[in-house]
């Protein structure tokens, strides 16, 4: 592992609700990044493909309209694996980057219709590490997403260092967060659907209290992404032009930006970070090392991963 390298947060709009399109769109944004020397690229919460805003705009009594919408919603979700993730991990390794990439994920262990708001960890030798998967939906999206559990709150040795990751306000729970902070996690993946000056102010706080870098990646969404065949396209205002203006960005141990935030445009964030900063940020305040006070505070986390 290096101690310096190339970081990328890949904000894009998705090919909406196209599963083949998006992962197609991810592979290329994946060779770009690699051809400029990232070693990690973080794309954003449910990338492929496509964040279900409506859920924010229909009310539930109108089910024939949800189901129509979970139907194309689950038909272009991903298995892990299958023929999507195979070409996300092809293009990880001919890259040699390591990916961490958001998803719609089928819950194949069971009914197979059921989702779970996920991500997805590839290494620069185009391996799975593993899943984690959202432990709890916010508000709306409760109407489409189930909950996640312990099992996948992981963190993985990269190439790239010690990665991460926690899925928008999963990032606002303080013991999610201390889990990730016991793993002695160097990146912490957050990608997310909050554009707001709220969430940019809690990142720089969770870079600082952890000691760590933070990659935000937010999907840069406008109203022309979306297809007009849905109807839940005519419930935004009129002249509306983006439906998320993004604010992806990249943050060092000690809360400053490094790059970004990207506002209303497409585009790739790259940083280069060293993380012997992670060392330096932790001499004064190591959450979980010398200011942790076990003698005072105990954590436990149930359903340990494997």
């Amino acid at each position: 592992m290096n101690e310096k390298l190339k970081v990328a947060a890949a904000q894009l709009s998705p090919i909406f609700l196209n599963k083949a399109k998006t992962v197609e769109k991810a592979c290329k944004a994946i060779l770009e990044a690699g051809e400029n020397g990232a070693k990690l690229i973080v794309f954003p919460e449910a990338f492929i493909s496509g964040y279900p805003d409506w859920v924010w705009l229909i009310p539930n009594s109108k089910g024939a309209d949800l189901n129509e919408l979970y139907l194309k919603l689950v038909e272009n979700a991903v298995s892990v694996p299958d023929d999507s993730t195979i070409k996300l991990c092809k293009a990880a390794k001919t890259a040699s980057i390591n990916v961490v990439i958001g998803m719609h994920e089928r819950n194949t262990e069971t009914s197979n219709a059921s989702l779970f708001n996920s991500l997805l960890f590839i290494d620069d030798k185009g391996l799975i590490l593993g899943k984690h998967r959202k432990l709890i939906p916010t508000g709306g999206e409760r109407l489409i997403w189930s909950q996640g559990d312990g099992s996948t709150l992981c963190s993985y040795d990269t190439s790239a260092g010690k990665i991460a990751g926690l899925i928008c306000w999963e990032n606002f729970m303080p013991l999610a967060r201390n889990t990730i902070y016991e793993f002695g996690t160097q990146i912490l993946a957050s990608p997310t659907w909050d554009k707001s000056p709220n969430w940019i102010q809690s990142m720089q706080h969770i870079a600082r209290e952890g000691g760590l870098f933070v990659i935000s990646t937010c999907m840069a969404l406008k109203m022309d992404d979306i297809p007009d065949e849905f109807e839940f396209k005519k419930l935004y205002p009129d002249g509306r032009e983006w439906i998320n203006i993004g604010n992806s960005s990249i943050i060092g141990p000690n809360g400053q930006f490094l790059a970004g935030p990207l506002e209303a445009e497409e585009g790739i964030l790259y940083a280069d970070i060293d993380l012997q900063q992670i060392i330096k940020a932790k001499r004064m305040f190591d959450v979980v090392g010398h200011y942790s006070r076990p003698d005072v505070f105990s954590f436990n986390l149930k359903n340990k991963p494997n």
